[in-house]
């Protein structure tokens, strides 16, 4: 659709452009307003047309010799035919429609900018999103999505940012085990990073998939670079392809780069840091689907790790300044508050060993034994007998009723589930608080009435759970259409929690702004890269996996409960943090945090 003079009406506002070519060269054809209406759906690469009747102009915003041809309904009243082959002399018959075939290995060594096709075994669809033109021409936003084909010829995938192609019934049937022909795609190359090899639209790209007919049409099908891909793909087994096959989710490509000059350097001419108050402006004014990337520097307030549909339990770390000295907490709690406004041994959330107890004595922290709510028969086993509470007339009253339910800085308690299937499992359900010791012991002032340095267990952190729209899809091939229905633009989002989901854990940071304090939360997917495996080793330490995105690929991930534990070196660190914002409809805007790096003084 195109929008025209304001002073005419037009019943049929629409255009198509196509290109033809005899054997003295091509020429670019626009199909204006009914004819385009009438033509669109009838034409096909490699029709013999017959055209009369029409008006020869230059070419809109191009080069002053560049020439199209015009079609319109009167004015003058075109003629198109569409000829049998059999009916044109062979001195006149027109070249075949020329192909250039790709494969992932050729794309690793041609230079931006080249024009190409490619057939490949669809691996991932992406959810439809949208962007803003940077142009300002034409629609003010455009639709696109992210493909991934396979094509064995090297192991990276070949990445397709794919925008619409007024193909509806194309796009609906881009399902991940298709095989996918497009068209005149162009190589873009981004800079900084070694996976930000992708294509994309030209003016006359196209796409084909299986389940339309199309493939048995086409005169690609005899080329031998698509029949090289077919004996590949039959060679492929259906299982371990739909073992990566996936489907929605938020996708990030290409990725950012791993250093602060690198993407400083990217980001020349675009709007810089926000403020935070600034950044929930521009959230709040995303238009559904409309995806943009923002920038701001902030500080590490809290770390959670929560598992999809078990946000009443996580574990998580939060930073809370207090009046005298940092408090951090470290905390693995299920999220429901006790009834009893009282603690007691039986009901206290055990708190995790403190640095000070020996490493032999310190329980494994793993994922596993974070989950699990304190069973009403768990009895609570001090690692050393725990001092006897001080009753001296000194104390106050409330430094008498905390002291039997607070932990002993050097003997911390935790909480023995009982066995179960011949394996104990020790359960960690509490809370550790740190607070900075100003004396040069660490005895207990009894006659210091500070309650200040008495701090009960903090309540349960705030923050919105996951988006189902967020986390890919396991591709299901028996419900692919219902599958594919539920990511489409205005789909049923809540569809996709029939679906399994390729991800069940994840990350939130609760990010500060340096600027003016305004606070807010953010997905963080370091399981999760957006494209292929990073290639940078890392220590897979906080610093190292927020500025990669993800953890090293060259050595095991840490166990969440080893991240949160390591959680406290974010405190008072400043970051520059690059977060991708979508809005998925209604209240809901989706926020990822795809990079984070460190500043240094």
């Amino acid at each position: 659709m195109y929008y025209g003079r304001t002073d005419r009406n037009c019943d049929c506002p629409y255009k198509a452009v196509v290109e033809v070519c005899d054997r003295t060269g091509s020429v670019c054809v626009v199909l204006w307003n009914s004819v385009c209406v009438g033509w669109y759906r009838s034409l096909k690469p490699g029709d013999i047309i017959s055209l009369r009747h029409y008006r020869v102009k230059q070419r809109y915003q191009a080069e002053p010799d560049d020439i199209e041809i015009s079609v319109n309904s009167r004015n003058p009243a075109a003629r198109i035919s569409i000829l049998p082959e059999s009916s044109v002399s062979p001195e006149y018959l027109p070249p075949t429609p020329p192909y250039s075939f790709y494969t992932s290995e050729d794309l690793l060594d041609r230079p931006a900018g080249v024009v190409c096709d490619v057939i490949g075994l669809l691996t991932f669809s992406g959810r439809p999103e949208r962007i803003r033109s940077k142009d300002g021409r034409g629609a003010e936003l455009l639709e696109y999505r992210w493909l991934r084909l396979e094509d064995g010829t090297s192991n990276q995938p070949i990445m397709v940012k794919l925008f619409s192609t007024s193909q509806p019934e194309s796009h609906r049937k881009l399902h991940p085990l298709s095989v996918v022909v497009c068209s005149r795609l162009k190589l873009i190359r981004a800079e900084g990073t070694d996976v930000g090899l992708y294509l994309t639209n030209s003016a006359y790209t196209q796409v084909y998939c299986t389940g339309l007919g199309h493939h048995s049409e086409m005169s690609y099908r005899k080329l031998q670079p698509v029949r090289r891909f077919l004996r590949w793909m039959r060679s492929q087994d259906d299982g371990q392809v739909l073992s990566r096959a996936l489907i929605g989710g938020s996708f990030t490509h290409p990725p950012p780069p791993v250093s602060l000059e690198t993407y400083m350097k990217d980001r020349r001419g675009e709007p810089g840091f926000l403020r935070g108050a600034e950044l929930q402006r521009e959230v709040e004014r995303l238009c559904y689907r409309e995806r943009r990337t923002f920038c701001i520097q902030a500080a590490v307030t809290m770390v959670t790790y929560s598992r999809r549909g078990e946000e009443d339990r996580c574990l998580f770390w939060t930073d809370r300044p207090s009046s005298l000295s940092p408090l951090h907490h470290l905390l693995i709690l299920p999220l429901t508050p006790s009834p009893s406004p009282s603690l007691s041994p039986s009901s206290y959330s055990s708190p995790l060993p403190l640095p000070s107890t020996p490493r032999s004595f310190r329980p494994p922290l793993s994922s596993s034994s974070s989950f699990s709510p304190t069973s009403p028969s768990s009895a609570v086993s001090p690692l050393a007998p725990p001092r006897p509470p001080d009753r001296s007339a000194g104390k106050s009253r409330k430094r008498k009723l905390l002291q039997p339910q607070t932990p002993n800085k050097r003997h911390p308690w935790v909480t023995l589930q009982p066995e179960q299937n011949n394996k104990t499992v020790i359960l960690f359900e509490a809370s550790m608080e740190f607070l900075e010791n100003t004396n040069a012991d660490e005895e207990e002032d009894d006659d210091d009435e500070d309650t200040s340095s008495f701090v009960t267990a903090p309540l349960h952190p705030s923050f919105s759970p996951v988006a189902a729209e967020t986390l890919p899809m396991r591709y299901d091939h028996g419900r692919r259409e219902e599958q594919a229905d539920a990511v489409e633009i205005g789909g049923r989002a809540d569809a996709i929690g029939t679906f399994d989901s390729a991800l069940e854990d994840y990350y939130t940071l609760r990010l500060r702004a340096l600027s003016d304090g305004v606070s807010v939360d953010a997905i963080f997917l370091p399981h999760s890269s957006s494209s292929s495996p990073p290639l940078h080793h890392h220590a897979n330490t906080w610093i190292s996996i927020l500025s990669h995105g993800a953890f090293s690929s060259h050595t095991p991930p840490p166990s969440p409960g080893d991240l949160i534990g390591t959680a406290p070196q974010l405190s008072n660190q400043r970051l520059v943090c690059v977060l991708e914002a979508c809005h998925l409809g209604g209240a809901t805007t989706e926020l990822i945090l795809s990079r984070a790096f460190h500043l240094t003084d």
